[in-house]
């Protein structure tokens, strides 16, 4: 069966259980609603593009989530990496409320929807970037495929936490 790609606009996710380790316990899958507050108000995302030869490449970066997607900017390796291969993973920082979200990074064209990103991005951050002379592209990443779960740091009692709540969204 072929995955369901998430859509711009108010997305919706099939909801399931993740292919992980360990044993299972009684689920409680997390909504898509608890992903994306988590991803809205995080300060730093961690990237990880891949190489043109194939080795990993992992940095934080600062960004913004905005219908149903995840922008950012960068001028470094990543940038080079994406456009070799636009394939990019994106999380959050906290191993506690675990988000992370996989598809591919598009360059940002649109000089609307530039400047309503750094217009986020400038209030986020307290930042004064302007959408005129940007250091570097903004990409955009629409999840093709998402991942959420708690850890027992959650304050959730014993090992229930991570196998209780471990979810794809796809």
């Amino acid at each position: 069966m072929e995955e369901q790609k998430f859509s711009g606009g108010s997305i919706n996710p099939e909801i399931d259980e993740p292919r992980m380790f360990g044993g299972r316990l009684e689920p409680v899958r997390l909504p898509w609603k608890w992903a994306t507050e988590r991803l809205s108000r995080a300060r730093n995302y961690w990237i990880a593009t891949t190489r043109p030869e194939g080795q990993p490449h992992s940095r934080p970066v600062w960004g913004v989530w905005l219908d149903d997607a995840f922008y950012f900017s960068t001028g470094s390796l990543a940038a080079q990496n994406l456009a070799a291969n636009p394939a990019i993973t994106v999380h959050l920082e906290s191993g506690s409320e675990v988000v992370i979200i996989e598809g591919a990074a598009e360059l940002v064209g649109d000089a609307g929807l530039v400047e309503r990103v750094v217009s986020l991005y400038n209030q986020k951050y307290n930042w004064v970037m302007d959408p005129n002379n940007l250091p570097g592209p903004f990409y955009a990443v629409r999840p093709r495929v998402a991942f959420g779960w708690l850890s027992d740091e959650s304050g959730l009692d014993g090992g229930s936490a991570f196998h209780g709540t471990a979810t794809r969204w796809r």
